[in-house]
């Protein structure tokens, strides 16, 4: 929020009067007219304040030096309006390099290192200029002109290093461009507690070294700095800030005053030598707390992109997951409910209003559905329109008037797009549990589909599931599915089956070509499972990317552990469903799959369906692309079913057209199924692809494909799909006669 005119007046005169009382400090550590002042915190103030607001409101630091001179520390005529000059000219020249690139937020290390330079370059304009004015008031000699200015550099740049910092963070406070580490993790209030007795605990050991004697008395410096790098490490920035300014006030008192037995540094090296030590032990422990900050952000950030849905700002599925099962598993939580949530008929705004629209009409759905949860319910964003709600605290009843409720409101909600308006409503699953009855995917598995029943009846309805069984489970048997496939998937208990793939005419393919398939074997009763079984179930619940990846690393580590049956392959497809074509991290799995693998990518024949290649015609042709840099070849599954498939064959870059089985079955009795597999054949070739008819179960199908000069076929007709050691352990059929 930005300052009120009223607000940055205050701050203007706070930074007058804070730069008077840093001078202020320095001229109790002077003991004549013509030193140099050992600690400037002034310049602190000076180089903060100008970073923050702008170079215009430099004209603090001249009015704060009046108020100085004028109150605290007279000068002499001749010397004022250098001092004036230099400290002015000084952040200016300082504030202009850390603007000088557009603005970063502070707390990181480059903003840190930035801030730091401009001290350094304002310390030399000022001292260059101050020095200049005492030569000429007649205050220091001219061959001690040199220490003079070294020691006015360190100075200044000591009171850069310890006090803006400080400074800066607490005038950032309220800056919208100040970075939070929402969720990090600081260090408790006891810890916090223990860091201030250490703090204290070495500055009294430092006092008391020190009125003990001894020449090296302020190596005990290395006390705080202990503490300040454990505050850089456990507690905010600002903390650490605040600490370093007030030891670097206490030791350069300390020494500058020659108190608790440190002396004074009289000779002109000791003082600089004093300098530099205390600039390090200030700038390191700051570098490392804004460290650990941007890593805290950084984390913070990723932890919120990772469980957070970025259209409505809610939990994200895996988010939600993960929360629910901490609640699962904690035996003396109260009753709850699942609900999970579907805007009916949402595809027609999409269609109608565009898709834009319908992320506005998403974003309102769940504002009014976060307004009329119960503080303690759990929301999140499951899917596309899709919503989970886990309520606790509530009876069986009480969670079907709260849906009830719930949908009501979406009901009424509108969303104004475009000169019209937009509405939706909903349908609920629900599901009433206990804590331990229920495993997270059985409870999201009925919750899923009792709401996809109330869809059935009409929408805009609550329906309940039981986890006793009943008529509801006896409807939803088929989304139990998900166990099955989870399980199978935990377990390693996909099966890989092989078909051949043969050559209808001599094209010089000699080696295995065939097609692997995937079954599973049921954990529980030992069956042996067809994907048309399980795969439907596998693609409401997202689970097919994890199927495509379980067959692709089961298939390359069988052939990598069968090294002589592996040197017979010529080409190994695999199917991939559509949802693979737009898993962001797929292709970088398969990479790093085949860099570790014996069998080389180019022996590897990914199949994807026609109809999953051209829903995002553009995206299918990308990853075609990428996984063409691995040496991995194309084959267009079904081909024939899409719809003007012929328009989209020069866009997609596969090897093999593999026609649709329901043509070649029907070659026989329909003329039109022929036709249908005559043109896909001559358009492969056109383009130079090889053709693969699929389903060829007779001798009778297998004769009309050579005479129509289909490449290869596959299907019952040649052989059946049987495990893979099987598979190898027979010959490969070859060329067919």
């Amino acid at each position: 929020m930005q300052a009120t005119a009223r607000q940055r007046t205050l701050i203007f005169f706070l930074l007058v009067a804070l730069y008077a009382a840093g001078g202020a400090y320095s001229s109790f550590l002077l003991n004549g007219p013509g030193e140099v002042a050992l600690f400037w915190p002034a310049s602190g103030v000076a180089l903060a304040g100008v970073v923050r607001f702008g170079l215009r409101w430099a004209v603090f630091v001249p009015l704060g030096g009046l108020l100085l001179h004028g109150l605290f520390e007279p000068v002499s005529l001749a010397f004022l309006p250098y001092s004036l000059a230099s400290n002015y000219i000084g952040v200016l020249a300082g504030g202009w390099f850390v603007l000088r690139q557009p603005r970063q937020a502070p707390l990181t290390v480059m903003f840190g290192l930035r801030a730091l330079l401009g001290g350094v370059l304002m310390a030399a304009v000022s001292a260059g200029i101050g020095v200049f004015g005492l030569l000429q008031a007649g205050q220091v000699a001219l061959d001690a002109a040199p220490a003079a200015g070294i020691r006015w550099f360190l100075g200044d740049l000591l009171g850069v290093a310890s006090v803006a910092p400080a400074m800066m963070i607490a005038l950032w406070h309220n800056d919208p461009r100040m970075p939070g580490a929402d969720g990090a993790t600081y260090a408790p209030e006891a810890e916090h507690l223990l860091w201030n007795v250490s703090l204290t605990a070495s500055f009294l050991l430092m006092a008391w070294a020190g009125s003990g004697g001894g020449h090296y008395a302020l190596g005990l410096v290395a006390l705080p700095l202990s503490v300040l790098v454990w505050s850089a490490i456990r507690f905010p920035p600002l903390h650490t800030a605040v600490a370093i300014a007030l030891t670097m006030l206490l030791i350069t008192g300390m020494a500058g005053l020659g108190l608790a037995g440190y002396p004074a540094p009289e000779a002109t090296r000791d003082g600089l030598n004093l300098l530099a030590f205390l600039i390090v032990v200030a700038v390191l422990p700051m570098i490392l707390a804004f460290a650990m900050h941007q890593q805290r952000v950084t984390a913070a950030t990723l932890r919120h992109r990772a469980n957070i849905d970025p259209l409505t700002g809610l939990a994200n599925r895996n988010a939600f997951e993960e929360r629910v099962r901490a609640d699962l598993a904690n035996p003396s939580a109260p009753p709850m409910a699942l609900a999970y949530l579907d805007l009916d008929h949402f595809k027609l705004i999409n269609d109608t209003a565009s898709h834009v629209a319908g992320d506005a009409v998403i974003r309102g759905v769940a504002g009014i559905i976060e307004a009329h949860r119960h503080r303690d319910d759990l929301l999140a964003r499951t899917g596309g329109d899709e919503f989970a709600l886990l309520l606790r605290n509530c009876s069986p009843m009480v969670a079907e008037d709260r849906a009830r409720a719930l949908l009501r409101a979406i009901e009424g909600y509108r969303c104004g797009w475009d000169g019209q308006m937009l509405a939706s409503t909903a349908s609920i699953g629900l599901v009433a549990f206990l804590p331990g009855q229920a495993e997270y995917a059985q409870l999201l598995s009925q919750a899923d589909a009792a709401c996809f029943t109330a869809k059935e009846q009409g929408g805009n309805r609550v329906c309940q599931a039981s986890l006793d069984g009943g008529e509801m489970l006896d409807r939803t048997s088929a989304m139990r599915w998900v166990v099955r496939i989870r399980e199978a998937l935990e377990h390693h208990a996909m099966e890989l089956h092989c078909q051949s793939i043969v050559p209808l005419r001599d094209n010089g393919d000699r080696g295995r070509h065939f097609e692997v398939l995937v079954r599973l074997r049921d954990p529980r009763s030992g069956q042996l499972m067809m994907p048309s079984e399980f795969m439907p179930a596998a693609e409401r619940f997202n689970l097919v990317t994890r199927i495509d990846r379980e067959v692709i690393g089961l298939t390359l580590a069988w052939l990598e552990a069968n090294p002589q049956a592996a040197a017979s392959v010529s080409t190994c497809c695999i199917n991939l469903s559509g949802d693979a074509l737009i898993d962001e991290g797929f292709i970088g799995f398969v990479a790093e799959r085949l860099r570790r693998s014996s069998f080389p990518g180019d022996r590897l024949c990914f199949e994807v369906t026609e109809t999953s290649a051209v829903r995002d015609l553009a995206r299918a042709q990308r990853f075609i692309t990428e996984m063409r840099a691995l040496g991995c070849r194309f084959a267009l599954d079904d081909f024939g079913t899409g719809f003007c498939s012929f328009n989209y064959v020069r866009a997609l870059d596969v090897d093999y057209f593999k026609i649709d089985g329901s043509f070649v079955r029907d070659m026989d009795s329909s003329p039109l199924a022929e036709a249908v597999v005559r043109s896909i054949n001559e358009i492969a070739h056109v383009l130079d692809k090889r053709s693969i008819a699929e389903h060829t179960e007779s001798e009778r199908d297998r004769q009309a494909l050579i005479a129509l000069g289909v490449d290869y076929a596959q299907g019952y007709g040649i052989d059946r799909p049987v495990p893979i050691a099987d598979y190898f352990a027979k010959p490969f059929p070859g060329l067919m006669p």
